[in-house]
């Protein structure tokens, strides 16, 4: 059946298809150019990051035991978030201590310490320290940048060497070593007022750990602390990391001069 015009509006549907798909394939084009190099600089960046034993979300409990007090205080240790922080990729890691009963009663500390950790180097970016101690609470932000290297944050900063961490990114710094192929590490730790080095060392490949919160095969890294080149021998850390994929922290033990700290870990409360 010949329709009049029939032809000819076959024909325009076609030019308008075609014209609607040429349309659509340059969108498609201009997305493609213009999000190709930022995934590039996305998968450049993602393939600069070594993988971490520990991920977001991780929340692990401890009990922490000093001098004739069995339980003297709880130590929470929690990976926040990754995240940007003035155009850094960092991991956000938080500890809070706080002292218990019948230990409160003479000495009430509830601290709070917060490291924003290069998700690359393991530097550290921001240390944060919020504490209450006997009845005095104060509270500090501190920019690390290291030499060479240009603040993007706003206010004061402190300068460091390339590779600082603070106290609670160095114990991530730890874990994130492979102790199975690794002996030692050696690394800058600014606490919020001086710097010191860290030795760390492993002492042992395996050991079956016993804790609360059970029994684990674990390398014992023994850390001890220089400054100025000269050992601080009242201060000596020791660490039990679990031979896991997660390298899970078992024990932590401090010995300091007012008494040894040993932090067991616990099942996770209910």
């Amino acid at each position: 059946m010949n329709i009049p015009g029939a032809r000819r509006w076959g024909k325009n549907i076609r030019l308008i298809c075609q014209k609607k798909m040429r349309n659509r394939f340059g969108t498609i084009w201009i997305l493609v150019a213009i999000l190709t190099p930022v995934l590039a600089l996305v998968s450049a960046a993602a393939a600069k990051e070594p993988p971490m034993p520990f991920r977001a979300g991780e929340t692990l409990h401890y009990r922490v035991s000093w001098s004739a007090f069995s339980a003297a205080a709880s130590l929470q240790l929690d990976v926040i978030e990754r995240r940007v922080l003035f155009g850094w990729q960092t991991w956000h890691f938080r500890a809070h201590a706080q002292t218990v009963s019948p230990v409160s009663t003479l000495f009430p500390i509830d601290d709070q310490f917060d490291s924003y950790t290069d998700a690359e180097s393991l530097e550290s970016r921001q240390f944060e320290t919020h504490l209450n101690e006997l009845g005095k609470v104060s509270d500090q932000v501190l920019h690390l940048v290291a030499i060479g290297q240009i603040s993007r944050a706003p206010g004061a900063r402190v300068v460091v060497l390339p590779g600082t961490r603070d106290p609670l990114g160095a114990l991530y710094a730890l874990r994130a070593v492979d102790w199975q192929r690794t002996p030692e590490l050696d690394a800058a730790v600014f606490d919020g007022k001086d710097v010191f080095e860290m030795r760390a060392r492993r002492d042992s490949m395996m050991e079956a750990t016993a804790v609360p919160g059970g029994t684990f095969m674990a390398s014992r890294i023994s850390v001890r602390v220089f400054q100025h080149e000269k050992e601080v021998t009242a201060i000596h850390i020791a660490l039990w990391l679990g031979t896991d994929a997660a390298h899970t922290p078992v024990v932590i033990q401090a010995t300091l001069p007012f008494g040894t700290l040993r932090a067991e870990m616990i099942p996770a409360p209910q």
